[in-house]
C-alpha cells in the first residue's frame, strides 16, 4: 500500500473515531441530563410522600404526652407540628406539580425540615439523628451544591436550636454552669460531627455521582448499539424481501437463522463437524459440477470471516441447474474494531434473467447489425486470444469478398448492394457452421476462423451455396474466398495467416474481373 493511501485510510479512521466519540459525548450527556431531572421528579415525589409522613410526629409525640413519656411537651406544640408539616407538604405539592424536575423545590422542603427542627428543638422535642437526616436526603439528588446547602444550613439551624435550649438545659445539668458553657459544648460536638458528615457524604456523593455517570454512559453506548442493530434489523428485513435466501449468521456464538422464516429461529453451526451451513449444504446438490469445487470453497464457513475482514461485501455467481445463475454474497452487519466480522448476512438472488440480458448486451456489442455476423470487435478479440494461447493444428482463416458490389450500388442503388453483403454473408455462415465463427469486417469484407483439416470442402460450399442464391433484387451472388492453414505455414503467426488469406482472396478477386471485366 502506498503512503498516501495509508495515510488516508489512517486520516478516514481518526476522523471516524472523531465523529464515534463526538457522538458518544452527545449521548453521555443528554444521558446525564435525563437522569439527573427524572431522578428529582422521583426525589421530590417521594420527599413530598414524606413530609405528609412527617405530619404524623404530632399525634404520635401526643400519644407520648398522654402516657407521660415525654415531659414539658405541649399538645399545641404537637398540633403546631402537624399543622405546619401539612402547610409545607402542600406547598412542596404545588411546587411539585409546577415545577417538578426542580432542585429549588426538593431545597424547599429540606430547608423547612431544618426549620420545624428549631422549632421542635425549642419545645422540648430534641431528636438528635433527624438533624442528620436532612443533608443525607440531600444526597438523593445527585448534586454537589444541594448536599453542601442542606449542610450549610442545617449546621446553622443546629446552632440556633441549640443557642435557644442553652438556658434550659444548663439549668438542670449539674455539669453545665451556664448556658454558653452548654451552648460551646455542645454546638462544638455538632461541628465536629458536621465536619465528618460533609466529608463523608461529599464523598459518598461524588462517587456516586461518577458510578451513576458511568452506567448512563455505557447505558447510552448500549442504547446506541442497540438502536444500530434494529436500523440495521430493518433493513435486513426489507433485504429479507429481495433476495431468495437471507441467513444471519453470527460469528461469536456460531448461529445461522434464516430470515426468511416466519419465526426465524437461531440454529447452532457445527464448526468442528461441518465447514458450511445448513443453507450452502443443501443448496450445493444443485449447483453445476464443474463448478460445485468454486462454491464450496466461497461459501465455506470457516474462511469467511479471514476474506471479509475490512471489506462490506464479498460476492460469487454460481448456476443452479434448477433455476439458472444466481448471486451469493457476504454482507458484513457488525466487526470488531480490527475489521473482523462479527454478525454477517449470507444471501442469495437468482439473476439469471440479469445474465441473460448481460450475454445478450456482449452478444450486440460483438455483432454486427446488418449480417448478424460477428462484427470486427469481436474478431479483434479472438485473435488475440490465439496470439497469447496459439493455434490449433487445423486452424484456418477464411478471407471472402463479394464480388460485383459497386456495379450492383451503381445499377440497382444500395439495397440491392446490402442484399449483396446479407446474401454473402449468410452463404459463409451457414458453410462454416459449428466449425468456426464468421466475422464481417468491412463493407463487403468477412472473415471466419474455422478448424478444420479440409478447407477446400468449405470453400465449394461457399461457391455452391451462393450459385443457388437468388434476391429481390439481383438473381445472382459471387464471392472471392481465399484461405490461409497452418499446416501450410509452419511457425506462422497470426499476422501472417491474415496476410496469406488476403494474398490468396485477391488473388481470386483479380481472376474474377479477368474473367467477366466488371467490379
Amino acid at each position: 500500500m502506498s503512503e498516501s493511501k495509508l495515510e488516508n485510510g489512517t486520516s478516514k479512521k481518526a476522523d471516524s473515531a472523531r465523529e464515534a466519540g463526538k457522538a458518544a459525548a452527545e449521548v453521555d450527556v443528554s444521558g446525564f441530563e435525563d437522569f439527573f431531572s427524572q431522578n428529582r421528579v422521583i426525589v421530590n415525589r417521594y420527599l413530598n410522600i414524606a413530609l405528609i409522613c412527617f405530619a404524623a410526629a404530632g399525634p404520635a409525640i401526643a400519644v407520648g404526652v398522654f402516657f407521660k413519656l415525654f415531659q414539658g411537651i405541649s399538645y399545641f406544640t404537637c398540633f403546631a407540628i402537624t399543622a405546619t408539616m401539612l402547610v409545607v407538604a402542600i406547598i412542596h405539592f404545588l411546587l411539585r406539580k409546577r415545577f417538578p424536575a426542580s432542585k429549588v423545590t426538593g431545597q424547599f422542603a429540606l430547608l423547612t425540615l431544618n426549620l420545624l427542627l428549631v422549632f421542635m428543638a425549642y419545645h422540648g422535642v430534641s431528636i438528635y439523628l433527624t438533624w442528620f437526616l436532612v443533608p443525607l436526603l440531600s444526597l438523593l439528588y445527585c448534586n454537589r451544591t444541594v448536599y453542601l446547602t442542606a449542610v450549610v444550613f442545617n449546621y446553622i439551624m443546629s446552632g440556633v436550636a441549640t443557642y435557644l435550649i442553652s438556658p434550659a438545659y444548663a439549668d438542670v445539668m449539674a455539669n453545665v454552669d451556664t448556658p454558653l458553657q452548654y451552648f460551646l459544648d455542645r454546638f462544638g460536638g455538632f461541628t465536629v460531627e458536621t465536619v465528618i458528615m460533609l466529608i463523608a457524604g461529599y464523598a459518598l456523593g461524588h462517587n456516586s455521582l461518577r458510578h451513576f455517570q458511568e452506567l448512563i454512559s455505557k447505558h447510552g453506548e448500549v442504547r446506541a448499539h442497540e438502536k444500530k442493530m434494529e436500523e440495521r434489523m430493518a433493513v435486513l428485513d426489507s433485504m429479507a424481501e429481495i433476495y431468495d435466501n437471507v441467513n444471519l449468521i453470527n460469528f461469536i456464538d456460531s448461529t445461522e437463522m434464516s430470515l426468511r422464516e416466519e419465526e426465524p429461529v437461531a440454529r447452532k453451526i457445527d464448526m468442528e463437524n461441518f465447514s458450511h451451513t445448513r443453507m450452502n449444504r443443501r443448496l450445493k446438490d444443485f449447483i453445476m459440477p464443474d463448478q460445485l469445487e468454486n462454491f464450496l470453497t466461497f461459501t465455506n464457513i470457516k474462511t469467511v470471516r479471514a476474506r471479509l475482514a475490512q471489506k462490506k461485501i464479498i460476492s460469487a455467481e454460481f448456476i443452479d441447474i434448477v433455476h439458472g445463475w444466481f448471486r451469493a454474497s457476504y454482507i458484513t452487519v457488525d466487526s470488531t474494531l480490527d475489521g473482523i466480522p462479527n454478525i454477517v448476512i449470507y444471501t442469495t438472488r437468482n439473476v439469471d434473467e440479469e445474465k441473460r440480458r448481460e450475454e445478450h448486451l456482449i452478444r450486440i456489442s460483438m455483432t454486427d447489425e446488418m449480417t448478424r455476423l460477428f462484427n470486427r470487435r469481436c474478431y479483434d478479440e479472438d485473435i488475440q486470444l490465439f496470439r497469447e494461447k496459439g493455434m490449433d493444428e487445423n486452424f484456418v482463416l477464411l478471407s471472402v469478398d463479394v464480388n460485383g458490389l459497386k456495379a450492383a450500388n451503381d445499377t440497382k442503388g444500395h439495397a440491392a448492394g446490402d442484399e449483396l453483403i446479407k446474401g454473402a454473408a449468410d452463404c459463409l455462415a451457414s458453410s462454416v457452421g459449428s466449425r468456426g465463427k464468421s466475422y464481417r469486417t468491412g463493407g463487403d469484407e468477412f472473415l471466419a476462423i474455422v478448424h478444420t483439416d479440409k478447407p477446400e470442402e468449405i470453400i465449394e460450399e461457399i461457391h455452391r451455396k451462393s450459385l443457388e442464391w437468388h434476391g429481390m433484387y439481383l438473381d445472382e451472388i459471387s464471392m472471392s474466398v481465399g484461405y490461409a492453414a497452418l499446416k501450410d505455414h509452419r511457425g506462422a503467426g497470426i499476422d501472417e495467416l491474415e496476410k496469406a488469406a488476403d494474398e490468396s482472396m485477391y488473388a481470386e478477386k483479380q481472376k474474377y474481373y479477368a474473367e467477366h471485366g466488371k467490379r
